[in-house]
């Protein structure tokens, strides 16, 4: 009797806790179409059947009795099938279901409208639990087309978990396999440290699942879910720690200095740093002059907000060590913008660089060669051609990626294998909120740039109906005869293409789904034609992605020297085009494209002295009584245009979905993990990971050892690097 109250022994723990990765197979009542069934969810091992999390519960401790159940209100009420009968109604073809219940204190009458099949589903004498609102007419209580759940006769507990399910197996079953896994085993060791746990406020893992799956109280699955999410978060922290630094492990970092070539190149800058940049800058150069550890930062700025100039900076200190830089961008043109903008800094100050892109000449290229392997061009600007076998530097001690998201981690890997020990400066302009920078980036210190240090004009926003085109239209005229230019952006390239494959955006399609027609999707070819009508002597041309990379080139720089008027193009100068003769953009479809997307397509003009005018075309109406999350989205561009306030909104719409698909690690999902308000674990999660590695910089430590084998186990086929794989 005295086992019962006390926790088993360590070897007993450590032997359960085993068995959480063993084969469902091995579960009671677990083969055959049940098997098949789970499997379908996503569950193989037996720690995915107890943590499968219920998508509601049904809460038996609050049930009415039919007599005592209020008129009005919303009730739970548990009840047996006294009868069922399918009836016609007045309405030609419509029937209704009707079902008599009872308990030992009355009769209650549900009504199932269009729902025939009810009647070879539910029997008599079957025991259903219902949540609706409770009238009464014709002398008996009713409910309407309620929530209902079958009960099992051996259903026990007044709180009841209901998984979604899938065909080859009931609530029931699945209640009963749940059981059987929280049985076989019980209390078993939990990898977290206990110090850790009790710092945080955590239940042990053993208990969150059990809570989860039977709670006594409502109140304790909040508990529950937050140890999951917790276990979700340090996990990632450190395989993202642990993937990033295996492969530095045992490689010396390089030590800049800061000299002469970086007080020159803060004297060329066209403006004066404001505090973030000076901040961002001082972070990049300690962490590039500390040689006891190689530098992994993100840099993390809005658009405009001057992020070349502070990566200028980190390439002047690679000038002032003697040693070399790398700078990859994710296109031509792109590579092409920061070689000009950073180019004329870099000559000003003395420092020797390069451009190498896919379009470089065969004599070039050798030239270009050549001198990075005898050390003569210290800063290499290009785009994936600096990742060929011939490309060898010296000595490079410096990566900057630009636009990260772009490439793959091969890519990145690649890159970084041509400089042993370089330092990694990876930067972005698309908003992330800081939630969202540590989970999909807590392998990198971060450095955040709000606020431009040059204002310019700015841009103006303005939802419009599609029927009300011609305000942009008038205002592109305008334009035009001032000597501006125009953006035209649409969805698609030609009519033919699938609208399917376009960015998923949160709401897009519920317009069609209320039944209201189907929304017209604008083409850059067919918008193409009709403006060459529309603004006949002045010339219009299309840029899209299906686009020869030397054409797209060849439009680019056209529209940059202002030999094109109008440019239609699809989102393929969301990034790297920078025209400040720009002043207006007309965004159809805006309703199709997500909110960090249309910031960013913004941002493309007001970027000079004249204020910038965006319009935004939408089919989307505001019905009376019915709210329009499309229009709301659009209408939020209107109010602000701070992009992270922007990302903040973006991720309460779309959640986190596969958290690292901006990583392009291959989409690992957060399960529990509301990134919204889970701000706290988020931080918890990213500190801890931090210090466990300092404590165990591999978690091959005996206090650690556990944790890194749940890193593994997770995360180990995606992170080759941290299994030795």
């Amino acid at each position: 009797m005295a086992d019962r109250f006390f926790a088993p022994r360590a070897a007993v723990r450590l032997a359960r806790a085993a068995s959480l990765s063993d084969d469902i197979s091995r579960l009671p009542y677990v083969s055959g179409a049940r098997e098949d069934a789970l499997r379908r969810i996503g569950m193989h091992r037996i720690y995915d059947v107890l943590a499968y999390m219920p998508r509601r519960y049904l809460d038996f401790s609050h049930a009415y009795r039919i007599e005592t159940a209020p008129l009005g209100a919303v009730c739970t009420i548990v009840a047996t099938i006294d009868r069922v009968a399918v009836k016609p109604t007045k309405t030609r073809g419509l029937t209704v279901t009707e079902l008599h219940l009872v308990d030992e204190t009355g009769v209650l009458k549900v009504a199932f409208f269009r729902q025939p099949w009810l009647a070879r589903e539910l029997h008599v004498g079957d025991r259903l639990a219902l949540m609706g609102a409770v009238e009464f007419s014709y002398g008996f209580k009713q409910m309407s087309s309620p929530h209902y759940e079958k009960l099992d006769k051996d259903a026990s507990g007044s709180i009841l978990p209901i998984h979604t399910v899938r065909e080859g197996i009931s609530q029931g079953w699945m209640r009963r396999i749940v059981a059987g896994a929280l049985d076989m085993c019980g209390v078993f060791a939990d990898p977290l440290h206990p110090q850790l746990r009790a710092r945080r406020h955590l239940m042990s893992l053993s208990r969150a699942v059990r809570v989860l799956q039977f709670p006594h109280i409502l109140s304790e699955v909040e508990c529950a879910r937050r140890r999951l999410s917790y276990d979700e978060l340090i996990y990632l922290q450190l395989a993202l720690r642990l993937r990033g630094d295996e492969n530095l492990l045992g490689i010396p970092a390089h030590a800049h200095r800061c000299g002469s070539h970086v007080e020159r190149m803060v004297e060329c800058l066209p403006f004066a740093l404001t505090e973030e940049q000076r901040s961002a800058a001082r972070d990049i150069v300690l962490d590039m002059m500390d040689g006891s550890h190689v530098m992994s930062r993100l840099l993390l700025g809005d658009v405009g907000t001057g992020k070349t100039a502070v990566a200028c900076i980190a390439l002047a200190s690679v000038a002032d060590s003697g040693t070399q830089a790398c700078v990859m961008a994710p296109t031509g043109v792109l590579a092409r913008q920061y070689a000009g903008d950073s180019g004329a800094l870099l000559d000003a100050c003395g420092i020797s660089w390069a451009l190498l892109t896919g379009a470089t000449s065969a004599s070039e290229r050798s030239r270009i060669i050549e001198g990075l392997r005898a050390g003569s061009i210290t800063v290499l600007f290009g785009t994936h051609a600096v990742l060929s076998d011939d490309v060898s530097f010296r000595d490079l001690s410096l990566v900057v990626i630009d636009e990260q998201h772009r490439f793959g981690v091969h890519q990145r890997s690649s890159l970084r294998s041509k400089g042993p020990g370089a330092d990694l400066l990876v930067m972005t302009a698309t908003p992330i909120p800081r939630t969202l920078a540590l989970s999909v980036y807590g392998d990198l210190d971060t450095s955040i740039i709000r606020h431009r240090p040059v204002p310019g004009a700015g841009v103006t926003t303005q939802v419009i109906q599609s029927a009300n085109r011609d305000i942009a239209y008038g205002s592109i005229r305008t334009a035009l005869e001032a000597g501006h230019q125009a953006y035209v952006i649409c969805p698609l390239v030609s009519k033919s293409d699938d609208e399917n494959e376009l960015e998923d955006v949160p709401f897009a399609g519920r317009e069609e789904e209320e039944g209201r027609p189907k929304l017209p999707l604008h083409s850059v070819d067919a918008e193409t034609a009709r403006l060459r009508q529309l603004f006949v002597g002045h010339r219009v041309e299309m840029l899209h992605g299906k686009m020869r990379a030397r054409d797209k080139d060849r439009v680019i720089e056209q529209f940059r020297q202002g030999d094109i008027d109008i440019l239609v193009s699809t989102t393929v100068v969301e990034v790297g085009v920078n025209v400040p003769n720009a002043t207006v953009m007309l965004i159809e479809n805006g309703e199709r494209f997500g909110l960090a997307a249309l910031h960013q397509l913004r941002g493309r003009v007001g970027r000079g002295g004249d204020a910038g005018m965006c319009y935004i075309s939408t089919e989307c109406k505001r019905s009376r009584g019915k709210k329009s999350p499309a229009l709301d989205r659009l209408e939020a561009l209107e109010r602000t245009s701070d992009g992270f306030e922007l990302a903040e909104q973006d991720l309460r719409l779309r959640n986190e979905g596969e958290i690292l698909g901006l990583r392009q690690h291959g989409g690992v999902t957060l399960r529990y993990v509301d990134l919204d308000r889970d701000a706290d674990l988020i931080e918890w999660a990213h500190d801890d990971a931090l210090e466990l590695l300092t404590y165990a910089p591999s978690l091959n430590a005996t206090a650690t050892l556990p944790m890194r084998c749940e890193v593994v186990d997770r995360y180990g086929d995606i992170f080759k690097e941290v299994s030795g794989g």
